[in-house]
């Protein structure tokens, strides 16, 4: 028997043996529903509008689904248009008005052919579900339309009555509105993203804002997400990286337009800084042009180049305070010979593409100029006070950890650090050793303490740094390389030095042996489950595979990101878990106004139908069910009594 005093409470929310009944015929009924769509994604990278189509568009989902319910009765032509019209309702609308082709026969014909798609998505919901996420206002009629079985000749006629009278009250437009948003919520039961939202597309902002929309998310962070959580916390050489990645890839519009960093203080001391310096190696990327900030791209490589010095001494910093990071090699500026103009770097000197470093004191060389100091206060204080970005990093806290079992998938951004052998890596601090398993948990837990933990905590500043080390250290899950080449890419010509090796997690993964060992340590079955991460583009013009290990592994970064088009040749990928199978939808550049619906191969078949009983909800609801059993129970032998009115 359960807690008494928790049956009391549950007594609160059902008052009678009758209302207990009812819930638990609701619950059971739900148990035999088909499981609703999950739906990963990863490495979004800012891309707004290419994100923004795969969630309108169910990543071509609703393309298949307009075809199975028409098939030959539509044309391709008409399907395509049907499909737009459900991604864009409005934008096609507009376009119908001002052509001057939307007539009340097409509002008839586009209201008909919604409701049939509306049907064919629904029949994994409930009636109730379906109801829950109508407008208020069309509700009735909606409702009305998706359940009439126009089979009998009375309800054609009222089947033809409503939508009649939906049109010739001038509702047509809102109408097509609520269905298409009704299709687009009924396919897309839950998103999860796999980590890096942030960095190098123009606005990680409105991503961040089309993610807190959607009812049903979990996030697991990657590294470029981590280094804006650090900047959030405080950490200054957090600020310092994420400044710097987003001006060398001309992403002004999301700092300064879409969180409202103040880049003046940072543009003024880069120009007495640099002025008469071409900063060669430091002209920015323009894969993307600034809607609302535009910048003088020659002060942006000035300004790139004054942040880096910048993150290079506060990364050094850090390094010499922490040396449980095992940084030390990554330490250069104190290598510099100034006279010759050369890094010593394995005992060898290179030659350094640039020697301009006016702010660089041979003698202190991670010391921060007075001027550098003044900025790195004022830029820390844009960031903490930046209430959009705040509202933003604690929605990645609220929903996001380093990793997620769910439907027996491990889903996480980078890697389970690993050695040559499949031993797992172990990382050391002032609390002990952590390895596996532990060291994710171990890492989350730091994470959170560096954004939560009241500022005259003594661990709060450890935590704080430790944000830092998660972007580049070599252990850290998030990163999964041997060293950050920041350095190196930019000040040397060898391109050998500039080499980041990825951890061995990303070779062992393609063995079953080794991707067992971590089902093994996360409690997981060795059978119909999954890894899903991302992190590396993975380059499909040259032949590689985003399935790995017979199946066990989908590596799902498909390079969404501009940057990587030309390495990966696609534009993306979504991994989609229906009922049926898991599929993946490989998607092409986004290119407004074209047909982009994406390439889907369905990867694994359930050997049965799955079901709500057979998903973690489905655990959660037969937790519930014993719940309500026992308070029948109490209510039937009088132990307690029903709230009877």
């Amino acid at each position: 028997m359960r807690d008494l005093d928790y049956l009391r409470l549950l007594s609160h929310e059902f008052p009678t043996a009758t209302a207990v009944q009812a819930e638990m015929i609701n619950l059971r009924a739900h148990l035999a529903l088909p499981k609703g769509n999950e739906y990963f994604f990863s490495d979004l990278h800012g891309e707004y509008d290419g994100f923004r189509h795969m969630l309108r568009s169910c990543s071509g989902v609703i393309r298949s689904k307009i075809d199975a319910t028409f098939g030959v009765q539509m044309s391709e032509k008409d399907q395509l248009e049907l499909a737009n019209l459900i991604y864009y309702p409005r934008r096609v609308l507009t376009r119908k008005r001002r052509e001057g082709t939307a007539d009340p026969d097409w509002y008839k014909t586009t209201v008909t052919r919604l409701i049939s798609v509306c049907k064919s998505v629904s029949t994994k919901h409930t009636r109730s579900q379906v109801m829950n996420i109508l407008p208020e206002d069309y509700a009735y009629a909606i409702d009305e339309l998706l359940n009439i079985d126009e089979r009998e000749e009375d309800k054609k006629n009222y089947y033809r009555e409503i939508v009649g009278s939906i049109i010739d009250v001038g509702a047509g437009e809102d109408f097509i509105i609520c269905l298409s948003d009704l299709i687009q919520n009924l396919l897309m039961n839950h998103l999860h993203i796999i980590g890096d939202i942030f960095d190098r597309g123009p606005r990680a902002d409105k991503v961040m804002e089309e993610i807190m929309s959607f009812p049903s998310v979990d996030i697991q962070w990657g590294n470029h997400d981590i280094s804006w959580m650090g900047a959030a916390a405080g950490n200054d050489a957090c600020i310092a990286t994420v400044l710097r990645i987003a001006i060398s890839y001309n992403c002004f519009d999301v700092l300064e337009v879409g969180y409202g960093i103040n880049l003046r203080p940072l543009s003024i001391f880069a120009l007495e800084t640099y002025g008469y310096d071409p900063c060669d190696s430091f002209k920015i990327h323009l894969l993307e042009k600034n809607k609302y900030d535009v910048v003088d791209y020659e002060l942006a490589a000035k300004m790139c180049k004054a942040i880096m010095i910048i993150e290079l001494k506060l990364g050094g910093q850090l390094i010499k305070r922490h040396p449980e990071y095992g940084l030390e090699d990554r330490l250069l500026l104190d290598k510099i010979d100034f006279r010759r103009g050369t890094v010593k770097i394995g005992g060898k000197d290179y030659a350094l593409k640039d020697i301009n470093l006016p702010t660089v004191d041979p003698e202190d060389p991670y010391r921060l100029s007075e001027q550098e100091a003044q900025l790195v206060e004022i830029l820390r204080a844009s960031f903490q006070h930046s209430i959009r970005l705040q509202r933003h990093i604690r929605y990645l806290y609220s929903h996001g950890g380093m990793y997620k079992v769910i439907n027996n998938n491990l889903l996480f951004h980078g890697c389970i650090p690993m050695d040559e052998q499949g031993g797992f890596l172990s990382f050391t601090t002032q609390d002990g050793t952590f390895a596996g398993k532990d060291l994710m948990d171990y890492l989350e837990g730091r994470i959170v303490d560096a954004y939560f933990l009241d500022p005259e905590d003594a661990k709060k500043q450890d935590a704080v740094d430790l944000m830092w080390y998660l972007w580049c250290g070599p252990v850290s899950p998030l990163f999964g390389k041997d060293k950050m080449t920041t350095f190196e890419h930019t000040f040397l010509e060898e391109k050998e030095l500039s080499k980041e090796n990825y951890n061995a997690y990303y070779r062992l993964c393609s063995e079953e042996k080794y991707v067992d060992r971590i089902f093994e340590m996360f409690s997981m079955p060795l059978t119909h489950a999954h890894i899903i991460n991302g992190h590396v583009p993975v380059k499909v013009k040259k032949g590689e595979k985003p399935v790995k290990a017979g199946g066990k592994v989908y590596v799902i970064d498909g390079g969404m990101s501009k940057a990587y088009h030309e390495a990966t040749g696609i534009a993306g990928y979504t991994l989609i878990f229906n009922s049926h199978h898991l599929a993946l939808a490989m998607h092409t550049p986004f290119v407004p106004g074209e047909e982009n619906t994406p390439e889907i191969q369905i990867t694994d078949v359930m050997e049965r139908r799955i079901c709500v009983r057979d998903t973690d909800e489905g655990k959660e609801l037969k937790k519930r069910l014993d719940d309500l059993g026992e308070l029948l129970e109490s209510y039937h032998s009088g132990l307690l009594k029903e709230h009877i009115r």
